[in-house]
């Protein structure tokens, strides 16, 4: 769904996969991921991780992938040494 070359704030809203459920970070508080989200690009987001581009193309995200709310995917960043997560890379 495009190049995972963007760099998010971890603290910034945004959906992701994770333990294969699909959870919203929304005012730094992550909650279960309810209902279906049209993100700012026009990509439709499924609670079960299917994403529908405007153009219709399909993918399904996977443990540790990320979305802004614009659309741009990326993946979760690692935790590091100190128990901190760094910059999300997208």
């Amino acid at each position: 769904m495009g190049k995972m070359n963007h760099k998010m704030d971890m603290k910034k809203d945004h959906i992701m996969m994770m333990d294969g459920k699909m959870q919203m970070m929304m005012n730094g508080k992550a909650m279960p991921m309810e209902n279906e989200m049209t993100m700012g690009n026009g990509t439709k987001v499924m609670t079960d991780g299917m994403c529908i581009k405007k153009d219709g193309t399909t993918m399904t995200m996977k443990n540790g992938d990320m979305m802004d709310m614009n659309g741009k995917m990326g993946k979760m960043p690692k935790m590091g040494k100190n128990g901190k997560m760094g910059k999300m890379k997208m």
